[in-house]
This record gives C-alpha cells, sequence and structure tokens, in this order.
C-alpha cells in the first residue's frame, strides 16, 4: 500500500499529525532568528571621533555640545549616506591651545582621529573590535556573506545526509549544531574567530528549516500538503521579526546571540519525542520502525487500522528492484541532461529560471539587510518587513491558484521591482511613504518566492525536477551572498540600493514573461512533454 493510502485510512492532517508538525517548526523560529541576527549583531551604531583635547578617555559621553566645533560630520548614519569617513576631526590651532575646549580652538583643517567614542547605549561587534570608518564596512558585509556561504553547504551536506541517516538525526543535529555555534559566537576573541563561527552557524541553520518541512509534508496527505509549507513559512517570517524585537530591548549583540541560540539546545530531547519520516523509512525497508510510528499515530488519532494497511507491512521489497544497478539511474539523468542541453528552449528557460531564482534571493535578503537603514526606528522597519512575509505567502498560496503560475509570478515580480524604485522619488521627510512602499516591494518578492518553487518544479522533466530545482535554490543562494554589500552602494549615491533592487526585479518579471503556464497541466515525465509545455 503507498503511504499517501495509508494516510486516507490514519487522517491526512490528525491530531498526532498537528502535534509533530508544531513540534517540528518552533525549532525553525530559532532557525530564521540565527539567519538574521548578523543584522543587528553586525549592525552599525552611533560612534564618533575621539577628542582628547575636550574630554578625558574614561569619561567621554557620545552627546555632547562641542561636537560641531571638532567634528566635520555627525553621527555614523552618515556611513551609508555619504563618503564622510566618519573619522575625520578638525585640527587644533596649537598657537592658542591652553587646555581649554572652545570653538576657536580648532581649524577649518582636517586629519583622521585613531580613536572613538560610542553610544554606549548599543553594543554591536563595531564596539567591540573598532570596525569603524569606511575602510571597515566590506567586514561587516562580509558577516552577511559568510553567513550565505553556510548556508550553501549546509543545504547540500546536510541534504544529503538526511536520505542516508534519516530526516529526525540530522533534523536535530542541524538544530544542536546551530545553538551550539550560535552562542560560541559570543566568546569570539576577534573578528575572524566570529566570521568563521558565522559560517559553522549558517551550516547547522541550513538544515534546520528544509528538514522541518520534510518531516512535516512527509507526514501529511497529499491535499494538506501546501497548507503545511505555508504556515511553516508563518512561522520563519515570526522568527525573523522577533529577532528585532529582541534587539531593541537588549541593544547587545552578546545577549542578542545567546537568547536566539541558547534555547534551542533543549531540542535534543525531540530524539525521543518526534518521529522518523515513515516515508524514508519505507524507502529504507525500515519496516518494522514504520508500523510502530503507524500505529501509534492511529492510536493517537483514534483510528482503526485495516487488515490490509496491517498486512502491507509483511511484504518484501521485489527483487527487481533491489538488484537495478544504480549506476542505470545515474547513466540515465546524465543521457537527460544531455538532452535537455540540446533543447535551445528548454536551455534558455533554465537560465531564466537560474535569473529568476538568483534576483528573489538578492530582493529578498537585500530588502531585510537594508530596512535598518531606512528613515524611522530599525527595529520596528525590520520586524515589519519580515512580517510582512505573511501576507506575501499568502497571496502566493491564493494567485498560484486562482490566476496561475506564470501570471503570479510576473505580478509579484513587476509589484515589488516598480514599488522599490518608486521609493527613491519620495521625499525623505515622507518616513511613512517610504516604509509603506518598501513592505510593498518586500511582500512582493515574497509572493515570487513562493510562486516560484511550484513554477520551477511544474516546467521541469521529473528525472531532473529534483536536481533542476536544487541547482535553482543553489543559484538563489549566489544571489544571497551579493545582497549585504549592496547597503555600501549608497556611499556614492542614497537611491543605488534600490534603484538597483528595483531595477533587477522588474527585469526578472519581464523575463518570466517567456515561462510557458502550468497550471491543469500533467507534470511533465520527459524531455519532449517539457519542451512541449
Amino acid at each position: 500500500m503507498d503511504f499517501d493510502d495509508m494516510l486516507e485510512e490514519l487522517g491526512e492532517l490528525g491530531k498526532y499529525q498537528i502535534i509533530t508538525y508544531f513540534l517540528v517548526c518552533l525549532p525553525v523560529l530559532f532557525g530564521a532568528a540565527n539567519s538574521l541576527s548578523y543584522v543587528f549583531t553586525a549592525g552599525i551604531p552611533d560612534y564618533r571621533c575621539f577628542i582628547p583635547e575636550c574630554e578625558e578617555a574614561d569619561s567621554a559621553v557620545y552627546e555632547t555640545p562641542w561636537i560641531n566645533w571638532a567634528i566635520p560630520s555627525g553621527g555614523s548614519e552618515e556611513i551609508l549616506d555619504s563618503k564622510s569617513q566618519l573619522c575625520d576631526r578638525f585640527v587644533v590651532n596649537e598657537t592658542i591651545a591652553n587646555g581649554t575646549c572652545f570653538k576657536d580652538l580648532f581649524t577649518d583643517q582636517i586629519e583622521t582621529c585613531k580613536e572613538w567614542v560610542f553610544d554606549h547605549t548599543e553594543r554591536t561587534i563595531v564596539n567591540d573590535w573598532n570596525l569603524t570608518c569606511v575602510e571597515n564596512s566590506w567586514k561587516l558585509s562580509f558577516v552577511g556573506t559568510s553567513h550565505f556561504a553556510g548556508i550553501i553547504v549546509g543545504s547540500g551536506l546536510f541534504g544529503v545526509l538526511a536520505d542516508r541517516y534519516g530526516r529526525k538525526k540530522i533534523f536535530i543535529i542541524c538544530t544542536i549544531l546551530m545553538s551550539v555555534s550560535g552562542c560560541a559566537q559570543v566568546i569570539s576573541p576577534e573578528y575572524v574567530t566570529f566570521v568563521v563561527l558565522m559560517f559553522v552557524n549558517a551550516t547547522g541553520t541550513a538544515g534546520v528549516y528544509p528538514l522541518a518541512f520534510i518531516i512535516g509534508v512527509e507526514l501529511v496527505g497529499k491535499r494538506k500538503r501546501e497548507i503545511t509549507g505555508i504556515v511553516l513559512n508563518y512561522f520563519y517570517a515570526i522568527g525573523e521579526a522577533l529577532v528585532a524585537l529582541i534587539a531593541w530591548y537588549t541593544k547587545d549583540w552578546v545577549l542578542l546571540q545567546l537568547i536566539v541560540s541558547a534555547p534551542a539546545i533543549l531540542f535534543f530531547v525531540y530524539y525521543w519525542i518526534i518521529p522518523e519520516s515513515v516515508r524514508w523509512l519505507l524507502a529504507n525497508e525500515k519496516n518494522e520502525k514504520a508500523k510502530g510510528i503507524i500505529n501509534r499515530v492511529a492510536e493517537v488519532n483514534n483510528v482503526t487500522l485495516s487488515e490490509s494497511l496491517l498486512a502491507s507491512f509483511t511484504k518484501s521489497t521485489s527483487t527487481d528492484a533491489k538488484s537495478e544497478p544504480r549506476h542505470k539511474d545515474g547513466a540515465k539523468i546524465l543521457f537527460v541532461i544531455k538532452t535537455l542541453l540540446k533543447s535551445r528552449k528548454l536551455v534558455i528557460r533554465l537560465l531564466i529560471i537560474y535569473f529568476i531564482w538568483a534576483v528573489n534571493a538578492f530582493v529578498f535578503y537585500g530588502l531585510s539587510v537594508n530596512s535598518t537603514s531606512m528613515s524611522g526606528n530599525k527595529y520596528v522597519n525590520f520586524a515589519l518587513v519580515s512580517l510582512v512575509e505573511i501576507p506575501g505567502y499568502t497571496l502566493a498560496w491564493i494567485s498560484i491558484r486562482k490566476l496561475g503560475r506564470r501570471l503570479s509570478l510576473v505580478g509579484s515580480l513587476l509589484l515589488c521591482g516598480l514599488t522599490c524604485t518608486l521609493t527613491i522619488f519620495v521625499p525623505s521627510d515622507m518616513t511613512w511613504a517610504v516604509i509603506l512602499l518598501f513592505l510593498i516591494g518586500k511582500l512582493g518578492v515574497t509572493s515570487a518566492f513562493g510562486v516560484v518553487y511550484v513554477h520551477t518544479a511544474e516546467m521541469l522533466p521529473t528525472i531532473v525536477r529534483s536536481g533542476g530545482v536544487g541547482s535553482a535554490s543553489t543559484m538563489a543562494r549566489f544571489g544571497a551572498l551579493l545582497a549585504p554589500f549592496v547597503p555600501m552602494l549608497s556611499i556614492y549615491a542614497k537611491p543605488l540600493p534600490m534603484l538597483l533592487f528595483g531595477g533587477v526585479a522588474v527585469l526578472a518579471g519581464v523575463l518570466a514573461l517567456k515561462l510557458p503556464e502550468t497550471l491543469g497541466n500533467k507534470l511533465p515525465e520527459t524531455v519532449d512533454e517539457a519542451e512541449s509545455l
């Protein structure tokens, strides 16, 4: 009996599945928090040059009445708004220096300072390791890049390990690795160690969301899979928003990192609580363990199992299936890929898909990072940009069923592109309008992300569908690698980041018009069927 048929008896989304699904969603909250905590741990606090003529090192405070006499430009928000070095000060007129701080003491000449005074209401790695001035801004952006590099490695590594050793074990290992490495970041003695631990943390984090998705989805019936995927994305969005709220409350990167990482170590108890994927157990001929879980599901769901279902666990796997050499499948896949590449239409289609995935991730994470540079409260902005993903995924879920895949994808990308571009024409004093357009842009790209998963899978032939979606996801990670550096463009021109986000989103939306509609179509089994879409 097929497991989907078993679920018809057991209940496609019964009490047992709901409890299990809720349990695997909880680590996703911490996975999402660890994915974007770097936005605040590597954030730029307010700082200025230390002026020894006017203050003592042990009693210096950020806010002073004489700051405009001694320093040519204001607070550290300028690092993203102009070419100001933020490390310049006016030269002292030595001929009148008498140990007193007064306006005429300073000349119009500028020199570079070597010490800084931070606003101690906020602590980030900038405070701890003096990562100040424009020349160090690349190090702050590189923290995000190291994170996404870890995501690339973890996605590939733990996906393979989960197929071999089981979903549950690897899911728990990923959660523990994320927790331990996240806590270890707070005792980093310097920047390089911190970046290495950030990479390790991201490697573990990369396995949390997809394995939670697989464990949850593989335990529910085919008519309930869409809603379970959507709800998991809701948990992820809430986890992102919690980062901003915790950062706002603590304003200390050490406390933030401990709060989003340390509690996750408790999920090791899942080894005795959540079940292994029944589908994985059956695929690996562990029928007795699968039968035990099925009996437990039936007990909790208050279902009496039929004799035919119980008998299906005693049947051995076909000897033909066992003896079939694996290399034949590999040779078949290579043959199909070569055939796929011979089709000009499918090659162009695949390149468009890759570009759209890369743009989606580039804009999605870029907007999250850039939200802290907008006017207004950076913590509230980030929380809103995260929570708007909930209506974004809901919009994707509704539109793909009502409007079709292609129109939903095109519309979502154009909505994102146009609203991002419009932000540069809004007067800076209209903060509410800028934030509103920014949020609509994030909603659009979130919807596009929700649509492109389904659309890509439905365009590819069966034998390369899994590999095709996986390779497209890898392209998305490379797009995300570049996102942390985009805010640096505003050093040269303030509108550049939003103009870039808007431009690539519009281009991706226009290119999506070349893709076929797949709503209601049979999934293509062969290259010829895929080409004829």
